[in-house]
């Protein structure tokens, strides 16, 4: 039986901001209805959300655990349908829909690992009393979800918020509310999740900045581009919120001396093309040791023209679509710019229709715009350095801190490098994609407000740490 068929409806009021198509880009073809939230459906969620989590708080960590295991089980039970709206709603080739999948069970039984970790400690006191901290839900937790990785990128927020006695307000990206939002609302009314508890509200900007908003919504959790994040951390701060920010990239892969040039260029086709260079994470600087340079280039351009591009449901290929138009207006604009300031295109810079080609720029430079900016598109601009410590300064230098990449044949010296350059996470032989549900991820400086999700940061994210102490009787006047 179908988890979503017929009415991509989740239960509770109906929402009152009209409907959107859910729109396939591949083919600009209609997929299914959803229903949009106005800002007045989002109080009233809220209000909803706070009644279902006052009892949801008080239950067994047990049964919230129980509820966290079913719904990673449905995620598997219920992953070719699941595969095939990642696939048509996101442009998602089939592996990458499916590493979300797995990513999704994953997370939400790690999560439900976290109903019964240490909730406090007993802390020593000079008073005869017992003097302990604990920790309890913040409340009611808002999640706003981008288009680009829709399922991992809500449900690494959404599942261990639960878990822990919160109830949530998600907010997807409008053009992927399947996959976003309802799939989890599914999949979580499927394994119990009583009523009220997950609430999806799919609209636009004035819905997600009604969420943060809200005086009910306690915790915000935000992923999505450095201007938005800008703009939810100030509407925040407003409002007094506790905000997760977890923003954009334009991560270095460094090629050392050392390094075998055809497994750098494996990896860094990978880091830069993955789902057409939509991930925050994406290889979006290429720093290649002079020596490599010219031999790397060569590599990665013949790399770039034997990936297919096309139609990720009905063909077998590397990149699908990009997810609308305005993304790859923007994408080709900065490849254009580029090679208008000198920037030399040696793959790539063509599109039909949403399907981008992968692209690769040699000579570019500082003020390059499409190694100077996060392109989120399929772009591979490659620069040379000629030591180590020109390597670092180049790694280190622009606004953004997400994630880094280091090859080389010596992994301790990579280790030492990968040291001296500032970055929420590090890959010494690897790209800069990667994910876990076990391991802590995010950002530093324009890249978000640090390590925000995945194991022990998740505690830290969707709890309030509570001072509590015990006398046997009523204290006296201190003095």
């Amino acid at each position: 039986m179908p988890l979503l068929e017929p009415t991509l409806r989740q239960d509770g009021p109906t929402l009152t901001g009209g409907t959107a198509p859910v729109v396939e880009p591949a083919t600009g073809h209609t997929l299914a209805t959803v229903d949009l939230a106005a800002s007045a459906d989002v109080a009233e969620a809220a209000a909803r959300a706070r009644a279902a989590q006052q009892d949801w708080a008080l239950a067994s960590h047990t049964e919230r655990a129980a509820v966290l295991r079913r719904a990673g089980d449905l995620f598997t039970a219920h992953a070719a349908e699941l595969r095939d709206w990642l696939v048509r709603e996101s442009g998602s080739i089939p592996g990458k829909a499916e590493f979300e999948l797995h990513v999704a069970a994953q997370e939400c039984y790690e999560a439900a690992a976290l109903a019964s970790r240490p909730a406090g400690q007993v802390l020593p006191s000079e008073a005869p009393r017992l003097s302990f901290t604990r920790r309890v839900p913040a409340g009611v937790v808002g999640v706003i979800a981008p288009f680009n990785a829709p399922l991992i990128l809500s449900v690494r927020s959404v599942a261990p918020a639960l878990a822990l006695g919160n109830a949530v307000l998600l907010k997807p990206d409008q053009r992927t509310a399947v996959c976003g939002g309802l799939a989890l609302a599914a999949v979580f009314a499927g394994a119990g999740l009583p009523a009220g508890l997950l609430q999806v509200l799919p609209g636009g900007a004035d819905t997600g900045a009604a969420v943060v908003a809200d005086p009910l919504v306690r915790v915000v959790s935000f992923t999505g581009s450095t201007a938005s994040g800008r703009a939810v951390g100030e509407l925040g701060g407003r409002h007094l919120k506790r905000l997760h920010l977890e923003l954009g990239g334009n991560s270095a892969l460094v090629v050392l001396r050392d390094a075998d040039v055809e497994a750098a260029v494996a990896q860094a086709s990978w880091g830069s093309f993955f789902h057409q260079g939509q991930i925050c994470m994406t290889t979006g600087r290429h720093l290649v040791h002079a020596s490599l340079y010219d031999e790397y280039v060569e590599r990665l351009a013949a790399r770039a023209e034997s990936l297919a591009v096309g139609d990720p449901y009905r063909e077998q290929v590397h990149l699908g679509p990009l997810i609308d138009r305005t993304q790859l207006d923007r994408v080709h604009a900065l490849v254009e710019a580029s090679t208008g300031q000198g920037a030399k295109l040696v793959a790539g810079g063509t599109h039909e229709g949403l399907f981008y080609r992968p692209t690769v720029l040699a000579g570019v430079g500082d003020d390059t715009p499409a190694y100077a900016e996060e392109v989120f598109g399929p772009v591979a601009p490659v620069r040379s350095f000629a030591t180590e410590d020109e390597a670092v300064a180049l790694a280190a230098a622009g606004p953004y801190g997400l994630s880094l990449g280091i090859v080389t044949r010596d992994a301790a010296r990579g280790l030492e490098l990968a040291g001296r350059i500032p970055t929420g996470i590090a890959h010494v032989n690897d790209q800069t994609v990667n994910d876990e549900a076990v391991a802590p991820f995010g950002g530093i400086a324009a890249s978000g407000t640090g390590v925000r999700f995945g194991g022990e940061a998740n505690l830290d994210a969707f709890t309030e740490l509570r001072w509590t102490t015990l006398r046997s009787g009523p204290a006296g006047h201190p003095f």
